[in-house]
């Protein structure tokens, strides 16, 4: 849901007031989107991680919708969440129009009652989450048995870095996943508007038949 230059520490995940950052969300680069160069990096890589064919799609800790507005371009069916009001309401008008609901709610127990869904979306968001382990056996459990976790991650700052590092990642999914991918996002100006140095990647892991 958020990051920061990796020339500065940012602040803890709960000091955060998303209310009051949802006026300015937008500004930054890769939350807006505003940039068509940006806009359309990211639109490239997200085709590459969701199904060709139009899949429900979860996106959770969705911010202003970016990625939600995105996901249902190419044809998917989204349900968005956010446990901020603001994010919520600027995220709704942004998608209006779209096959895509916007909830209201916690990232991880999202309030989707007993729907399932193809793919759970999550863009920076997991390291703010107490328990990630918890947090993604819950979110195995909203997907259909050949489902898709797409989660965006890094390790932002340099003093006091907050994050979560990718093999952490691959690690805690390991028992939930027999096909996990990383890719590598540091790299790529284009995607954050700006050169970047500290670590982001995308985690692709698909279930399979992988048993509990």
């Amino acid at each position: 849901m958020t990051h920061t230059d990796d020339h500065t520490d940012p602040p803890a995940a709960g000091e955060i007031d998303w209310d009051v950052e949802a006026a300015g969300f937008d500004d930054e680069p890769d939350h807006g989107l505003r940039d068509l160069e940006v806009r359309a990096a990211w639109a490239a890589r997200l085709r590459s991680w969701l199904p060709e064919q139009p899949a429900d799609v979860l996106d959770l800790g969705c911010g202003t919708g970016s990625l939600s507005l995105l996901a249902a371009e190419q044809g998917h069916r989204v349900t968005a969440v956010d446990a901020s009001r603001a994010m919520a309401d600027r995220a709704r008008a942004k998608l209006a129009g779209r096959a895509a609901a916007v909830l209201w709610g916690d990232a991880s127990a999202p309030p989707v009652g007993e729907r399932s869904f193809d793919v759970v979306l999550v863009r920076h968001v997991l390291w703010t989450l107490p328990a990630p382990d918890r947090v993604l056996r819950h979110w195995r459990e909203l997907l259909r048995p050949r489902g898709r976790f797409v989660l965006v991650e890094g390790v932002w700052g340099t003093l006091d870095p907050v994050g979560i590092p990718a093999d952490r990642l691959t690690t805690l999914l390991a028992p939930l996943s027999a096909d996990i991918r990383v890719e590598r996002l540091s790299g790529d100006p284009l995607l954050w508007g700006r050169a970047v140095r500290d670590e982001r990647y995308a985690v692709v892991a698909d279930m399979g038949d992988l048993k509990d």
